[in-house]
């Protein structure tokens, strides 16, 4: 029987705004659409714990032993400056400062995408289409929505026509918003805008003449709207009807917001029976923007080149700290928070070693079974990564104290342990061992350098001073080296 007859998920749904248990169209089969980025400039932080959290997701949902597509588009033309229907294309835009093509912007920042998210342990996508990849398939579902009424041309343009589409159906269902408060909190038309009412959006634009990246159509040589893409390839590889469509939260209104309203536009049915968002990540309490300075850049945190990190961090430590956070909750991202994490990721990974090492007794101070059902049961109940941490540092302390002579465990029980903690800790969280201790062939100089601070302590506590004594263990400890004091001496992990 497969995990996932066994174990029943409840996902936060943005549509219900209520936890609703998960049971996907067809069952054993999943198909997800997550939002990918506009290859315009290097992906940025906020980014990554987005397309982070959707990796979990899709890693747990394997592990049940669902068949999962998961489908993450990569938006290389029609995302306008400001995600408004006027302006310039940030790719063109980037190409024209740099005078360079703009598909060598999207090249440029294809590459950096994939090398980030590869750093970071990442599992590649099912299916990584682009928007200019399926021009023909936005062109054709503009012309759906056009003969279904919900649409109309103007100089060369196609709008979707909010209050026309509203009279049937309910836009801002997702978001819980109002037309009547989107009118009020809109500014009247300039008379500049081609557009029938505000609150309308583009499903195709007339190309400027300075405007490179352009496409022939029914209406004009142009290009589409930025949110036509994702209902385009999203049904295209997952069905008129598919199970999870995820993004940052940033996304919900108006990008989701309007997906749902082509859909149904042009299919007559909502497309998503989950909708997921994950929230934003902010740094030392404040918003993330170039602008102010308050920003760090992936490969920053490896290397430890920013101003605001006192060090360099593994991509796994970066990795571990974003998933102590839930991912619809907010997150700081701070040194003493990336501290803490590197401190609990080598004590994790410190226990993890110890395994294939304990002896073993006939019988077990845990109930092993019960433990496993826990850490299934934090991922159940929303992915709930900070529990299931929780979960696994119990087991870590267990593993220390029964190589301290201090618990047991069951033959039996043991290999359930390593199997569990092995396929949530790598599998799962897509962390890796970078705290190997034959790492850079250093381990047993290490070793040495501990023992004789050991030493060293010992010969404080002999003298009272305890006051060195407890500075070497804090000190080591900083460090990620545990001291167990014990009645045959001091023992350490590293």
């Amino acid at each position: 029987m497969p995990l996932y007859k066994q174990q029943e998920i409840k996902i936060y749904n943005s549509l219900s705004g209520e936890k609703d248990v998960f049971k996907p169209i067809h069952e054993g089969y999943v198909g997800m659409y997550v939002c990918g980025p506009t290859v315009y400039s290097n992906v940025h932080l906020g980014n990554v714990r987005t397309f982070m959290s959707f990796d979990m997701i899709f890693r747990y949902l394997k592990h049940l032993g669902f068949k999962v597509r998961y489908v993450r588009n990569i938006t290389d033309a029609g995302h306008l400056e400001n995600d408004a229907d006027e302006g310039e294309d940030r790719i063109a835009k980037k190409a024209r400062l740099e005078e360079i093509e703009p598909m060598e912007v999207v090249q440029r920042y294809t590459v950096d995408f994939h090398n980030t998210l590869n750093a970071f342990n990442f599992l590649p996508p099912s299916i990584e289409p682009t928007a200019t990849g399926h021009i023909i398939e936005q062109i054709e579902l503009i012309k759906t929505i056009i003969d279904n009424g919900f649409a109309y041309e103007v100089n060369g343009s196609v709008y979707f026509d909010v209050l026309k589409y509203n009279e049937i159906n309910n836009y801002g269902i997702l978001s819980k918003r109002k037309v009547e408060d989107l009118i009020h909190n809109t500014r009247e038309l300039d008379g500049q805008s081609d557009k029938k009412n505000p609150q309308d959006f583009a499903l195709w634009k007339k190309a400027e003449p300075r405007h490179i990246m352009r496409w022939p159509s029914p209406w004009s040589d142009g290009f589409p709207g930025w949110h036509l893409e994702c209902t385009a390839m999203s049904t295209k590889y997952l069905g008129e009807h598919f199970d999870i469509h995820g993004g940052g939260m940033d996304l919900k209104f108006p990008h989701h917001e309007c997906e749902i309203a082509q859909n149904q536009a042009a299919k007559g049915q909502t497309p998503v029976n989950y909708w997921m968002h994950a929230n934003m990540l902010i740094m030392n309490g404040k918003k993330m923007a170039k602008s102010t300075g308050n920003f760090i850049l992936p490969n920053e945190i490896f290397s430890g080149d920013n101003e605001h990190i006192s060090k360099g961090f593994t991509p796994s430590v970066a990795r571990f700290f974003m998933l102590q956070a839930h991912y619809r909750s907010v997150l700081d991202f701070t040194n003493d928070g990336l501290l803490a994490s590197e401190k609990g990721f080598n004590r994790l990974m410190d226990a993890i070693h110890l395994l294939d090492s304990l002896p073993t007794a006939t019988t077990s101070t845990l109930n092993v079974l019960e433990w496993k059902q826990k850490c299934y049961d934090a991922m159940n109940d929303d992915f709930n990564t900070p529990i299931l941490i929780a979960h696994l540092f119990e087991a870590a302390k267990y593993i220390n104290q029964i190589n301290d002579e201090k618990a047991t465990i069951t033959k039996e029980d043991l290999a359930i342990l390593k199997e569990t903690i092995h396929a949530f800790v790598f599998d799962i969280m897509g962390l890796q061992d970078t705290v190997s201790t034959n790492a850079n062939g250093n381990s047993d100089k290490l070793s040495g350098t501990v023992e004789l601070l050991i030493k060293l302590r010992q010969e404080a506590r002999a003298n009272k001073d305890f006051a060195l004594s407890d500075q070497i263990r804090n000190e080591l400890d900083t460090l990620g080296i545990q001291l167990n004091d014990g009645k045959d001496g001091t023992s350490f992990n590293l």
